[in-house]
């Protein structure tokens, strides 16, 4: 079957979060969320060094809808399920459908962090991703420095299974870094 033909639910609920698929609109609030934590992502994530208006943020999140409708990338928006406010982002990218298996990505709006909604939307994810998507693997690779991030995989239970060393370019100072893979499997 095509990827773009499979079927599954577009939301994914928890005990505190709304996680769903990117709609049109979402740009304001991904946006405000982006630049009240730039300090906190910029060692991270590359996108969080360029400039970007509202208007870039919701072509970005436009393209993104793309992509789901395509199943080529699952881009999901985290909200508090009470009061609709955006959290952060994640999703399952570097898909391959054939096998299948996912990558879990995330970044978390600061003013939210150390609640752990990004391990509750994981976990949730992660369930999502071998219940709906029958998956056979799920990863999460992260820099070994980013110790928030590292922690995620480590309380859900993912295997560590290697570090990568010299694997890509840091965020910030474009200094060779090192990958941990994580791994979860399915039956």
């Amino acid at each position: 079957m095509k990827p773009s033909l499979i079927e599954f639910p577009e939301e994914i609920t928890t005990e505190r979060l709304l996680i769903r698929k990117p709609l049109p609109g979402d740009g304001k609030a991904v946006y405000e969320a982006m630049q009240a934590s730039l300090n906190e992502l910029k060692p991270w994530m590359p996108w969080a060094h360029t400039n970007q208006s509202v208007q870039d943020v919701e072509a970005n999140i436009r393209d993104s809808i793309a992509k789901f409708i395509t199943r080529e990338d699952l881009r999901l928006h985290i909200f508090n399920k009470e009061t609709m406010e955006f959290i952060g982002s994640s999703g399952l990218h570097r898909i391959n459908w054939d096998v299948p298996k996912f990558e879990i990505g995330y970044w978390i709006d600061t003013r939210y962090s150390g609640k752990g909604y990004i391990t509750e939307a994981t976990e949730a994810i992660t369930n999502f991703a071998f219940t709906e998507l029958n998956a056979k693997r799920v990863e999460i690779r992260c820099d070994p420095r980013n110790i928030k991030s590292r922690a995620i995989p480590e309380k859900l239970g993912f295997i560590l299974e290697g570090i990568l060393k010299n694997d890509s370019l840091s965020a910030k100072s474009k200094e060779i870094r090192d990958t941990c893979v994580f791994a979860k499997y399915g039956k």
